[in-house]
């Protein structure tokens, strides 16, 4: 069923050629100081931007041969990626390896000319502390339920999810919901929408959502929604188009999105947009990132906005994709 957009302001509407172009110039900006400060988020910026073009129905905007070759170059010996050459590998550059490779069917060539499906899973598999069930980031240590969710959905893309100890992470997970139905970063820690999508989705692909407590949750996360039509991510806090996706996809995994004005909120997104040169920012008027340009685009595929191709909530990526992989 398509959503009413009727009341959007005809001024407002989707600038999916300027996105294109916009992509496809941040890696030509070699000459600015800023796309060097970046180049820790290279590969997550990649995966980003790709994820962007499928969305918007472009996805040969950027070349196959060069993403894939960019990839395997970032790949360690033990399996990881990391967030371009010559960086330690992390499990948040690792898993956008994998989600590029999905997107671009190429699980063939990490087989081919990269360390191969299963030396990834067991890299991902070395960060499990197998006594809490918790996974750290890289080999110093850091823990949070981020690295969880992206251990989850990488394995699962790689059909690898039994490399872990499953039980013992969603044992962790549970014990970090609040009782407003939330979910911090650890067990005690405020609830905030990003940590509640990693939470979620985590549960999801494990299949047990069971032990989410729904109609609290679906509550606190349709009560992010503020004047302006935007969504924040914790109370009290300004409105941020990257919580189009965090809020949304968390209440289309619950099936609550009825619960917010959709309209409202894709009309917000719409005015984040910079219309000539493309990308959208965190709120109207400021400097457009790639970060905000997926999100944004991801969650108006969400609200099922004309023109866009349809995104997995769970993944963030194509359902096309999804479909591909898991045949469903």
């Amino acid at each position: 069923m398509s959503e009413d957009f009727s009341d959007i302001p005809e001024e407002l509407y989707l600038a999916t050629e300027a996105h294109v172009k916009y992509i496809q110039s941040l890696d030509t900006r070699k000459d600015e100081y800023d796309y060097w400060l970046t180049e820790h988020l290279r590969l997550n910026g990649l995966y980003w931007g790709l994820t962007a073009l499928h969305l918007l129905g472009h996805p040969d905007a950027l070349p196959r041969a060069d993403a894939i070759d960019f990839v395997l170059s970032c790949q360690h010996e033990n399996g990881g990626f990391g967030a371009a050459p010559g960086h330690d590998a992390h499990m948040l550059s690792t898993v956008s390896a994998v989600q590029i490779l999905a997107m671009l069917d190429a699980f063939d060539e990490l087989e081919k000319r990269g360390k191969g499906k299963e030396q990834v899973g067991k890299y991902i598999a070395s960060l499990q502390n197998r006594q809490t069930g918790t996974f750290a980031g890289d080999e110093w240590g850091e823990e949070d339920t981020r690295f969880l969710y992206g251990a989850f959905n990488a394995l699962s893309l790689l059909g690898l999810l039994h490399l872990v100890d499953v039980d013992k992470a969603v044992e962790h997970i549970a014990a970090c919901a609040n009782f407003d139905g939330g979910y911090g970063v650890s067990p005690g820690a405020e609830s905030h929408a990003g940590q509640i999508f990693t939470c979620v989705a985590a549960l999801t692909i494990a299949g047990r959502q069971d032990l989410i407590d729904k109609e609290r949750l679906g509550r606190w996360l349709s009560e992010r929604q503020i004047a302006g039509g935007g969504l924040n991510g914790r109370p009290e806090k300004k409105e941020d188009v990257c919580y189009s996706w965090w809020v949304l996809s968390s209440l289309e995994m619950i099936g609550k999105t009825h619960w917010i004005n959709k309209s409202q909120l894709a009309a917000f997104i719409l005015r984040c947009q910079d219309m000539e040169k493309g990308g959208i920012s965190d709120r109207p008027g400021n400097m457009v990132d790639v970060w905000h340009t997926v999100f944004g685009i991801a969650g108006l595929s969400l609200l099922k906005y004309p023109g866009l191709q349809p995104v997995n909530e769970v993944y963030c990526m194509p359902k096309s994709t999804i479909s591909r992989i898991f045949g469903r």
